[in-house]
């Protein structure tokens, strides 16, 4: 490659540098960019609301989280599994009553159809001198009746007129799924329960300082055995009681 290659337009080919400037001008395409510190969540921030725990709870994941903003994601997530579950019960309800009313209409089709059957056992007296006649007729009419009803496929066959609204399709409302009473952590998508969650004590730096100045600080906690200053690139435990 000579020296004004990178910015030759005249090749053939569409290089590798040629796309990548192009998608860095236009916006689109997929673009990896370096991450900062300041986009990477402190260790001591909650899961939910990005801010320093004012009272840390953590998951047997590993995931802190604010007590208040946890305990108000479970209560949101309950008040929506119920009203789920309503709706389902109540589309339950439904589906029950049309199941009843279309038993009634085939127990009804099936009397009918019993009441017909009974009705052609009575025989009607047979005259002889018409009965060759009657059959000729019958023949006739049963071919043309045939003939008609072909015709009739044919051209509804032929001609499906899809603007008229008693062949439009039809939107059937979708069914809702038994909802889940479980709650989910939001994090790990792991069951989650109140029981689970395990109270923080941290150590801090400096127990003179109020809260304002401690959370101004960029060192703020450090470990209750060896006092070392935890922060995101040091592995940290948690002891549950027992």
């Amino acid at each position: 490659m000579t020296r004004h290659g990178k910015n030759c337009t005249a090749g053939a080919v569409y290089t590798y540098h040629e796309k990548r400037k192009d998608t860095a001008a236009s916006g689109y395409g997929t673009q990896s960019v370096r991450l900062g510190k300041d986009a990477i969540k402190d260790f001591d921030c909650c899961c939910l609301s990005l801010q320093p725990c004012r009272d840390p709870v953590v998951t047997e994941d590993g995931y802190i989280y604010e007590k208040e903003a946890i305990l108000q994601y479970i209560l949101h997530q309950k008040t929506e599994i119920a009203k789920k579950m309503k709706a389902y019960e109540k589309q339950k309800q439904a589906l029950k009553s049309e199941g009843q009313l279309e038993s009634k209409s085939e127990e009804r089709q099936r009397a009918e159809k019993f009441r017909q059957r009974e009705n052609n056992i009575v025989s009607k007296p047979i005259n002889p001198f018409t009965s060759g006649k009657s059959k000729d007729d019958e023949s006739q009419k049963g071919s043309t009746s045939s003939d008609t009803s072909a015709g009739e496929s044919s051209s509804s066959s032929a001609l499906p007129s899809f603007w008229i609204p008693s062949l439009t399709p039809e939107a059937k409302p979708t069914l809702v799924k038994k909802p889940s009473k479980t709650v989910f952590c939001p994090m790990s998508g792991r069951p989650l329960k109140m029981s689970d969650l395990i109270s923080v004590r941290f150590t801090p730096l400096d127990p003179s300082l109020d809260r304002v100045a401690l959370l101004t600080r960029q060192d703020r906690y450090v470990c209750a055995v060896t006092k070392d200053t935890l922060g995101n690139s040091v592995p940290s435990a948690v002891l549950r009681p027992s």
